[in-house]
C-alpha cells in the first residue's frame, strides 16, 4: 500500500508543481500581455505631461507618477526614465505660507541620474516640444521649441520617433501637440508664434501616426484639453472680478488701450470669455495704483510703447493690463479652434488605424470636471477632485501640470481605453494609494487677491509645457 501512495505521489509531482507553479505566478502580479495588448516593450511619447513634469519642473519625486510609469507597475513591464533628482531642473514652485498662500521658485537644480543607459528611454517624454519635434529634433539646436530638456532626453541618440522605434516597441502612447496651442495661449496671445496652422499640424501629425502604424505596435492617443479647463486661464479672472467690484471701480483697461465696465466684465471674467493668465495675479495686486514696479522687476514687456507706469495699472487708458497676461474673446476663439482642429485630427489617425490604433478623450474628462466644480468636483474612487488652482487636488502648483493623484486618474484613463479597445483585463491604479495634494483644514477656499496672497510671477513666467 505505501509502495503504491509513492508511486502515485511520484505521478502526481509534476502535475502539483505545474498548477502550484501557475498559482503562484497569477499571485506574483499582472501580467505583461493581455487579451491584444502587449506591453513586453512599452514606449511612451509626448511633452511635459508625459514626462510627470509638475510645479513647473522635472524631478524624481513627480516622475515617478508620470503617467506612463504608473501604467507600467500595473501591467508589469520595465519602463526607465530620465530620472532627474529633486528638486528637479526647470525651478520647481514651492509654497512658502499656507495663510496667506504665498509660493516661490526653488532656486536648487537637480541633475540628471542615469545619463549613460545605454539604450533609449521608455518615457520620451520632454517639457515644452511641439509636434514637430517629435519627428525632426535631435538636439536643442534643431528642435522647433527651443527646450533645455530635448539634449537632456534625447543625449544625442536620435529623434524621439527614432529611438522610440530603436526599442522596437508593443505599446506605444501619444499625447503630443498641446504646446502648438500653450505657446500662444500662455502668453495671452503676446507670443510672436500663433498656434501651428491647421495644415501643418494635419500633415506632422498625419506622418507621425504613419510612422508609428509601421512599428506594429498597439498605439494609444490622446488629445488636447481646452484652456478653459486649465486652473492657468481660470483662476485669476473670478477673483479679479470681485476685486473690481469691492473697490467700486468703475471698469479697467487692457491690451491696445480697451475698456471693460465691471458690470460686463463681472460676467465675462466668471464665465470664461475674458481670461487672465495665473501669472498676472501678482501684478493684479497693484491694480489702480500708479507703479512702475511692473516692468522693472518682471520679464513681461510693455504691451505697446508709451506705457506710462505713473498712471494706475490698469485703471488709466496710459498703464492698460498688458496683453501678455490676458486673452480675450478672439484669442480664446482662436486657441479653442486651433484645439478643435487638432482633436480632429488626432481621432482621424485613429479611423485610419482602427484595430491597431486606440483614442483616449482627455479633453473630454477635463470638460466633465470642470462642469462638475460648482457641485463640488467629481468622485474618483471616493475622493473629490476639481479643476479649482491646487485645492482641487488635481493640478500642481503651476496650474497646468496633474498632481501625482491627477497622473493617476489620466493613467487610468489609458488603461481603460487599452481594456476596452484591445479585450484587456489590466487593472486600474488605486488613486487612494497615491500622495494626496494640499488639503486647507479650516480654510477650504482662498481668495486669490486675499491679504498677503502672492504667486512669484517668475515660477510662472518659465513654467514649460
Amino acid at each position: 500500500m505505501k509502495k503504491n501512495i509513492k508511486i502515485l505521489f511520484i505521478f502526481l509531482l509534476p502535475l502539483i508543481m505545474f498548477f502550484g507553479c501557475k498559482e503562484r505566478t497569477d499571485l506574483t502580479g499582472p501580467q505583461t500581455v493581455s487579451g491584444r495588448a502587449d506591453f513586453t516593450r512599452f514606449v511612451s511619447i509626448g511633452n511635459s505631461l508625459t514626462a510627470g513634469y509638475e510645479s513647473s519642473a522635472l524631478f524624481e519625486s513627480a516622475q515617478m507618477y508620470s503617467f506612463g510609469n504608473l501604467i507600467s507597475q500595473q501591467v508589469n513591464t520595465t519602463y526607465v526614465q530620465p530620472v532627474i533628482s529633486d528638486p528637479g531642473i526647470g525651478g520647481q514652485i514651492r509654497i512658502v505660507s499656507l495663510d496667506p498662500f504665498v509660493t516661490t521658485q526653488e532656486t536648487n537644480y537637480g541633475t540628471l541620474q542615469n545619463p549613460n543607459y545605454p539604450s533609449a528611454y521608455n518615457n520620451l517624454g520632454i517639457p515644452g516640444i511641439v509636434l514637430y519635434d517629435v519627428m525632426n529634433a535631435t538636439s536643442l539646436q534643431n528642435s522647433g521649441s527651443h527646450s533645455p530638456f530635448i539634449d537632456i532626453v534625447l543625449r544625442g541618440q536620435g529623434t524621439q520617433f527614432t529611438q522610440a522605434q530603436s526599442l522596437n516597441p508593443t505599446m506605444i502612447t501619444l499625447w503630443i501637440g498641446n504646446n502648438d496651442v500653450l505657446g500662444f495661449a500662455t502668453s495671452g496671445g503676446a507670443n510672436p508664434s500663433a498656434p501651428t496652422d491647421a495644415q501643418t499640424f494635419s500633415y506632422l501629425y498625419g506622418l507621425l501616426a504613419d510612422g508609428l502604424a509601421a512599428t506594429g505596435a498597439k498605439v494609444v492617443l490622446a488629445n488636447i484639453p481646452d484652456v478653459t479647463t486649465i486652473p492657468f486661464f481660470t483662476t485669476v479672472g473670478p477673483g479679479f472680478a470681485q476685486m473690481l467690484t469691492a473697490a467700486g471701480a468703475q471698469g479697467f483697461y487692457y491690451q491696445d488701450h480697451s475698456y471693460m465696465p465691471t458690470q460686463g466684465a463681472t460676467a465675462q471674467l466668471t464665465n470664461y470669455s475674458l481670461l487672465l493668465t495665473l501669472v498676472s495675479q501678482s501684478y493684479l495686486a497693484d491694480f489702480g495704483r500708479p507703479t512702475g514696479k511692473f516692468y522693472r522687476d518682471h520679464n513681461i514687456p510693455p504691451a505697446q510703447v508709451g506705457v506710462d507706469t505713473t498712471k494706475p495699472f490698469g485703471a488709466d487708458p496710459g498703464n492698460p493690463i498688458p496683453n501678455a497676461l490676458i486673452l480675450d474673446a478672439s484669442e480664446i476663439q482662436t486657441a479653442e479652434q486651433s484645439t478643435s482642429t487638432f482633436n480632429y485630427y488626432i481621432s482621424s489617425a485613429v479611423a485610419k488605424y482602427p484595430s491597431q490604433f486606440a483614442l483616449v478623450d482627455i479633453n473630454g474628462l477635463l470638460s466633465r470636471i470642470r462642469n462638475s466644480d460648482a457641485s463640488g468636483g467629481t468622485d474618483f474612487e471616493g475622493i473629490k477632485f476639481s479643476t479649482t488652482f491646487v485645492e482641487g487636488g488635481l493640478f500642481s502648483l503651476d496650474g497646468v501640470h496633474p498632481t501625482a493623484q491627477g497622473y493617476a486618474i489620466i493613467a487610468n484613463e489609458f488603461l481603460k481605453v487599452i481594456n476596452s479597445k484591445f479585450d484587456a483585463t489590466y487593472d486600474l491604479v488605486d488613486i487612494s494609494t497615491i500622495p494626496g495634494s494640499l488639503y486647507f483644514a479650516k480654510k477650504r477656499h482662498f481668495n486669490i487677491f486675499g491679504e498677503g496672497t502672492y504667486l512669484d510671477p517668475a515660477a510662472y513666467e518659465n513654467v514649460l509645457f
